[in-house]
């Protein structure tokens, strides 16, 4: 993209016409526009959605409810991250930090428009708690960039951490026929590793343990809930 176009959040660079700088309501009303088509589910994605090396198994209903209950799970998961990573792009002043957290959100659209198409597939349907776990996460995330930046990206490779976990997991949890499922999971795994390790190149901090325990219950919590409602 150039610079003349505009930022992945929808707002105009630096170099846009008569070099204007964003202002705070131009972040805001942009994070509003994009919250909302999170949660509508009419984000598009920019990479195609990872495609299996063998075709799919028939799977019985039992293993059709287990998939879309992991992927529905995962799909929230996605959600959180959108409110996450625009939270903190939207709280930080440093401008090279902005655009990284705009990059990693983008990455992350791609596997919230992938979780939503497989979930499509299996004829099932996201979370109805979405707009719930969204302002959770979001919340999280401006809490955490008015402290500091290094914090903000503390939260990203704890949360990061605890994601890579629970995909793995679900590798293990997937039937062994749902190749299709498996790419995704696999792809989205690799892409968090990744997060984790640039927010821990830029400075991160350690979270203390009592956080890292409060955000362990959090995700507990959400993916059990979310993987009936």
């Amino acid at each position: 993209m150039n610079d003349s176009m505009t930022s992945a959040f929808g707002r105009p660079s630096s170099s846009g016409r008569g070099g204007r700088h964003p202002s705070r309501m131009d972040a805001w009303i942009s994070t509003l526009d994009h919250s909302l088509k999170t949660l509508a589910g009419v984000a598009p994605m920019s990479r195609p959605t990872p495609v299996a090396q063998q075709p799919d198994e028939a799977l019985s209903e039992e293993q059709r409810r287990e998939s879309a209950a992991l992927m529905r799970v995962n799909h929230v998961g996605e959600i959180c991250a959108q409110a996450l990573y625009r939270a903190q792009a939207m709280t930080t002043r440093d401008e090279d930090l902005r655009q990284h957290l705009e990059h990693a959100a983008q990455e992350e659209l791609d596997h919230l428009a992938w979780t939503a198409e497989r979930l499509q597939a299996l004829n099932d349907r996201p979370s109805l708690l979405n707009p719930l776990w969204y302002a959770g996460a979001f919340a999280i995330g401006t809490a955490a960039g008015w402290v500091g930046d290094r914090v903000s990206l503390g939260f990203v490779v704890e949360t990061e951490r605890q994601v890579e976990a629970h995909l793995d997991s679900h590798l293990t949890r997937l039937p062994a026929g749902d190749h299709s499922s498996r790419a995704i999971v696999a792809q989205m795994m690799a892409e968090e590793v990744e997060h984790a390790d640039a927010a821990r190149a830029r400075g991160a901090v350690e979270l203390p343990a009592p956080i890292k325990g409060l955000m362990r219950l959090a995700a507990k919590v959400m993916t059990t809930t979310a993987h009936r409602i």
